[in-house]
Parts: C-alpha cells; structure tokens; sequence
C-alpha cells in the first residue's frame, strides 16, 4: 500500500459552502480582471487582454476552442484564458537568489498552488548529482551536458521525450525531427492521457482521428449532444457558440454525472442582456448518468433508431460498411444492464432517441469524460455508429466534435509528435531532410513510466507540460523521474515536475505565447492548430521576462547541433534564425500543409483538410467507407460500499496549472482536498458533509490480490452527482489510479472509473 507525501496543506482554511447554481459568465469577469492586475498591473493587463486571441496578437495559452472566423469581439477571451494570460505575464520573478534561498526539499513540500505562484523563470538552473539547490548554467553547458548524457546512453531508446500541448507547430515539427534524427520515437505527449481515445476510435470508424465540424455548424445544427464535458470550466468560449445555437433554435443535451452550472444557465459578460438579464438556459435536457454509462446509454438509442426505422438509408448503403453486423448486436440489447450502467429512467433514453430521430443536423461533443474509462474507445465507437446511423458526417450543422484541451495539442500531433507516426509521414521526413528515422513505435506516456520505473529510460526531457502531476499513479511516477539519470524540463514556471527531479536535473526557461520572439531575420511568430484543424498564426508582443529566455525553436535548434554536430544534413542554425524557413519545410512534409507560409498569413489562416467532413470520403478506414461497429456492452459494477470515482478540474484551474483554491461553480472555497459525494451514497455510507475520510483505491492486481493507494484527509461534500458515484480534484487525486490502469487499444490512464472505498478519519 503507497500514500503521496504530504504537503502544506491548512485544512482549516477549507471553506464549503455547497454547491452553487451560478449563471456561468458574469462573475468570471471582476476575478479575471483581478489577477490580471494582481499578476500583471493596470496596463500590462489591458495590453494583453486586448491582443489575446486577435489576428495581430496571440493565441491563447490555454484551451484550443477555435476563434470565429471572420469578426471577433473586442474581447475573445474567457476567464480562464484572462488567468492564464496573467500567469504567464506575471510580474513576479523565480531567478538565482529564489534557488539559493530554497532547496530542493523544501520546495518539493510545497503545494502545486504555491509554487506556480512564484513567477516566470528567468534563467538556465541545473540541479547537479548530490546537490541540494539548483544553480546556474549557461546557455552552451547545458546543452553541452545534455548531449553527453544522450550520446552515452547504449542505445537512443533509453531516452525519452515529452511534449506538451502549448508547443507551436515549428517547435513540435523540430523537436520530433530531432528525436528521430538521434535514433528514436519515444514520443510521448499530453494527448496520450486525454484524447487519444478519440483519436484511436475515430480513426477506425471515418478514418481520421480528428472531429468532423467547425465553428460555424454550431449556429447551423438542430441538435447539440454534449456529453462528459463542462464547458463553463473546461472550455468556456464554447459557452457562447452554445448560446448563439439556441438562438438559432437548436436543442441542447447535457449526458454528464455532474450537474455543470455552465451548461445549465449561462449569462455571456459580451452583451447587455447577458449583464443585466437572468441569463440563457442552455440544456433543454439534462441526462445525470452514472460513471462510464455512456457506451450503454448510445447501444440503447441505437437500439431505438433502428426500431423506429430512423436511419438514413442513403447514407448507410452509399458510405458505410458493417452495418448488418451492428444491427444484429445493437437489436440484441440487454435493457436491464442498460438501466443499471446508466442510471437513467427509461423514458429519458426514449426522449434523447427521439430527439436524434427528429434532428436533421446534430453535432455529438465530448471531453475527457468519455476518453479515460477502459471502454473509452467502444463508447466513442458507438457515439460514431449514432451519427453515421443519422448520416450526420459530412454535412452543415452536424458532426463529431471531441473538443480537445491544450491549446496546440492536435497541432502537435499533426507535426509528427506521437509514437507511432505512419510510414508515409517518416519516408517524407527521410526525403526532405537526408535522415534515416527508426520505424520501431516508441513509448507513450504510461510505457515511458514504466520504462523509467524499471531502468529501461534514464534520460527524461519535456517539453512544456508538468509530467509529474499530469500523469496517473503519483507515487510510482514520481520514483520513475527520480530513477533517471538526467530529467530535463523546458518550462516557463516553477511546477512539480521540478522538483521530482532525476539525479542530475536542467530548468530550460523558454518564451510564453505573450512574449515577443526576436532572432537574426527579425521578429517571428509561430503557428497552431485550434480543436476545429483551424491552423492560424501566434505572434507575442510583450518584452520577455528575462534576456537570458530562448524560446522553444531556439532550444530545439541549439540541442540539435550539440547533440547531432555540426555536419548533420539538417540546417538547425537557419531554422532558428528564420521560421519562415522552417513552414515551408513543413509544407513539404505534412500533409494538408501546401503553401504553408502563405496561407497562415492569412487573416484567418487556413483549414486543414478532412475528407470525411469536405466530401463524405473515407479513404482512411480499413475499407474506404466509414465503418459501423459491434462493441460488447461494458457495464462498470463496484463492490458494496465502494463508490465510483472520477478525477477532474475545479474552477480556479487549467490542466495541472493552480489559479486559485476556489471553486466557484461548486461552492468550495480556500481548499481543494474534497471528495463530492451523493447525499443517498452518504447515508448508505454512513458519513456526514464535511467529515474528513481517506480515499483508498482498490485495483485487481492479480487473480488473488488488490492492491490499495491511498490519498489521505479529504473533506466529504455533499453533492448532487448520480448516485454510486463520486468526485475529486486532480492531481491531488492522481495517486489514487493504477498505472496498469488503461483505456483497451488507446493506453489512456482511466481516471474517470476509479474503485474507491471512503476510510473515515479524526477531525
């Protein structure tokens, strides 16, 4: 049994004052406002906020829901990005006399919260074996000691390389060309524990692992399914697409454990009626299903389609295979394990059938509430067998919307940072550059700890991201870091991940989004990918915090040549000059990205390709057409008196980042070790609101076992979630799930179905 190592937790400041119906929007507004100015000040706050997410400024560091095409408002930005903005423009400062006054230890017992809340990294730090505080390094030895760790390792394979999703689409493309370049695809990255899911499962039935709509179907759709997602906190912008679709007379479906106060009713802070009126009800239907009831839940509304005759026969026959093996599984349905897996009333299901049947134009959304089960792949197979049932692919106003997280992670993807690129994207590479790249897959995220754990990798470098607190099983990965003989973090702030630390450890500071990027040719900017395949530019305009900061193609550039010297066929050295020259190499290699650097200079850039969506093609499956499948029927069951949990965001957070410790949707304030649970669970359980309890995880190791992690001293908050099933923060619930924990075919950590048992503790 393993527990996480405490940390400055003051559980008295702990404030819950239950669960707060908010209209999502107007409150939003005076908090962003003052962390800008707490962060920023008065003018560096009205600086940023006028060119966030406008064509002459920069792309939001944090979610990647796409802008508007054509007009954008004067502020095109939401709370959460107006806090991310602040915490990347902050005036506070972490440099050499911070590390000098703080070791290591004593920052790693520090909570996630404070230390974000130092400020922005100013200058390279190594940590050296043995050593207690990091210290300074210049620029060329730091490069210097990363190259001679790599080219000493006994095979290119012992090294992995991380990517997060704020990396622009020239560093992504560089840093993946560097890796294979040195000898391997140990490429792991943040999709690998949020989207992949849907990448793997679209992937099997259109061929493409990227939803099928844009911005604009939403103001054309009949029908808008959202499912396992919150919007209000998530994706906030998406708030306002919602609301212009109800305008336009569209109905909304909210599927989600947890009643989200952005879906419910939503005040937009962008119009009058929004300030002073009661707000749009945006959810015509709320469907409060239990954890993981979601692949039953679209089973049992195929089920009804079909009975109803409901299918678009044109479609079908045209376009699809497989049907006729889908019919004879789906009119086979056990409604009685339908029941139980989703928790809803029958007539409920019926009603959201109907709804489907009668709508011409339905988009299906979706987040990480349906990616980390281990049936994530089947569930959103089955959301693809509804839609192409309905002939809702390739069509205005209706498609598959998995709404991604990070703002440039599917640009990521589609510059080559994933293990197992196709063969035609590496003979590109090979035939651009003169290189010879492996073929052998690499590691994802969950192999690379694995690999770290058992001394397979022993060199760990990141690009962006916090590994540490991102990933699942916290203790097992917080030993796998430690175990490296070198880890490596290019970052913009403090995070944990600097201090689980390998034997030897580097902080490489490197440029935010807001920062003004200056090199030989001039001033560049960078490009990224938006949710929607949107490719549009990213030009920072504010002076960088420090001199000695290198953005991200600079590092890139700089480690090649130490790494690959300086007779490599690759011209690093012109490319960190000119990122010109980097696109239209880009261009050359990337499917869909012809006339690269024309077309992102465009006021709106321009949209990948996606034959599914532009033309009904689907030359990616297996047989050319989109494919219908059969999945077996997964229904999650947990002991006696366990609950079902799931890890996610409050409020006052983005991905790993900590803004604040309140989460205001959900009435706590000043704390954020707290389980929500059903008040029915509660007395079954024989707990009080606001009793402190451990959470115990119970994971079937083997045939004979269960091994327990445990995550102590939560506070118990009563809360409307479906019953059976319960809720808490991460990364402060990460330790609680197993890393052999994953999704069937995708690998994604399950956070979303943890078995957990609730161990009563003194006050």
């Amino acid at each position: 049994m393993s527990k996480p190592p405490q940390q400055d937790i003051d559980e008295a400041q702990l404030d819950v004052t239950g669960p707060k119906q908010w209209a999502a929007g107007i409150p939003g507004v005076a908090v962003s406002l003052k962390r800008g100015v707490e962060q920023m000040g008065v003018t560096r706050t009205v600086t940023t906020l006028r060119l966030l997410n406008q064509r002459e400024g920069f792309d939001c560091p944090g979610c990647a829901w796409p802008e508007p095409q054509g007009h954008r408002k004067l502020a095109e930005f939401c709370e959460n990005g107006a806090k991310a903005v602040a915490e990347e423009a902050t005036r506070r400062r972490v440099g050499p006399e911070f590390f000098a006054a703080h070791p290591v230890a004593e920052l790693a017992g520090k909570t996630d919260y404070w230390l974000g809340q130092q400020g922005r990294l100013t200058e390279p730090v190594v940590l050296r074996e043995g050593g207690t505080h990091y210290e300074p390094i210049s620029w060329s030895d730091a490069f210097s000691l990363v190259a001679a760790k790599l080219n000493g390792l006994a095979d290119p394979n012992e090294a992995v390389f991380y990517t997060s999703g704020r990396t622009s689409n020239e560093a992504a493309f560089l840093y993946q060309l560097l890796v294979r370049s040195f000898g391997t695809n140990n490429l792991p990255d943040c999709s690998n524990m949020c989207h992949e899911s849907s990448g793997a499962a679209l992937s099997e039935t259109t061929g493409i692992g990227k939803g099928s709509v844009s911005i604009d179907d939403f103001s054309r759709a009949d029908l808008i399914v959202v499912v396992g997602q919150n919007p209000g906190t998530n994706h906030p912008r998406m708030l306002s697409a919602l609301e212009e679709a109800k305008k336009s007379g569209a109905k909304i479906v909210a599927v989600n454990p947890l009643p989200e106060a952005g879906l419910l009713r939503f005040k937009n802070p962008q119009n009058v009626k929004g300030v002073i009126g009661p707000g749009t009800q945006l959810a015509d239907e709320f469907l409060q299903i239990r954890l993981g009831g979601d692949q039953a839940l679209f089973q049992a509304v195929g089920n009804l389609l079909l009975s109803w005759d409901a299918a678009d026969t044109h479609f079908v026959r045209n376009y699809t295979d497989g049907f006729a093996e889908y019919v004879a599984h789906v009119r086979d349905l056990d409604w009685e394990a339908v029941d139980f897996a989703t928790g809803l009333p029958r007539a409920q299901v019926e009603k959201l059938a109907r709804m489907l049947a009668d709508s011409q134009r339905t988009i299906f959304c979706w987040a990480m509430g349906l990616t980390q089960h281990k049936h994530s792949v089947p569930t959103i197979r089955e959301i693809s067998n509804v839609a192409l049932l309905r002939g809702m692919i390739g069509k205005p106003g209706a498609g598959l919307c998995p709404v991604r997280g990070h703002s440039n992670v599917q640009g990521d993807r589609t510059m080559g940072i994933w293990e197992k690129m196709p063969e035609k994207f590496m003979s590109a590479l090979e035939t651009e550059f003169g290189v010879t790249v492996p073929r052998q897959h690499g590691f994802d995220t969950v192999a690379s700890i694995r690999a770290m754990r058992d001394g397979r990798a022993k060199v760990f470098f990141a690009v962006g991201g916090n590994f540490a607190a991102a990933t699942p099983d916290t203790v097992v990965t917080e030993k796998a870091l430690r175990s490296c003989e070198l880890t490596v973090q290019v970052s913009t702030k403090l995070n944990r991940s600097h201090v689980v630390h390998g034997r030897t450890a580097l902080i490489l500071p490197t440029l935010g989004r807001t920062e003004s990027d200056l090199q030989h040719s001039g001033e560049q900017f960078v490009t990224v990918e938006d949710s929607m395949s949107v490719v549009h530019r990213s030009r920072g305009r504010l002076a960088p915090a420090s001199d000695r900061l290198l953005s991200e193609v600079s590092i890139v550039c700089r480690l090649a040549r130490a790494l690959l010297g300086p007779d490599h066929p690759v011209p690093w050295e012109e490319f960190e000059k000119d990122y010109d020259l980097i696109r239209d190499r880009i261009s050359r290699v990337v499917p869909g990205c012809d006339d690269y650097n024309e077309r992102v200079r465009r006021p709106d850039g321009f949209v990948l390709p996606h034959a599914p969506r532009d033309a009904r093609e689907f030359s990616g499956t297996r047989t050319g057409k989109a494919h219908f499948s059969a999945n077996e029927l997964t229904v999650l069951r947990v002991p006696l008196g366990r609950l079902l949990l799931q890890t996610m965001r409050s409020h006052d957070q983005y991905n790993t980042t900590i803004y604040g410790l309140d989460d205001r949707y959900r009435g706590v304030k000043d704390g954020r070790r707290v389980v929500f649970v059903s008040p029915a669970d509660l007395d079954e359980l024989d707990l009080l609101d606001g009793q402190y309890v451990d959470l115990v995880s119970e994971w079937p190791d083997d045939p004979t076992g269960v091994t327990e992690r445990r995550a102590e001293r939560f506070r118990v908050v009563s809360y409307p979630t479906a019953k059976g099933c319960a809720a808490a923060y991460f990364p402060e619930a990460n330790p609680l799930v197993p890393l052999d924990s994953t999704a069937e075919t995708s690998g994604t950590p399950t956070s979303k179905s943890i078995v957990v048992r609730l161990e009563k503790v003194a006050d």
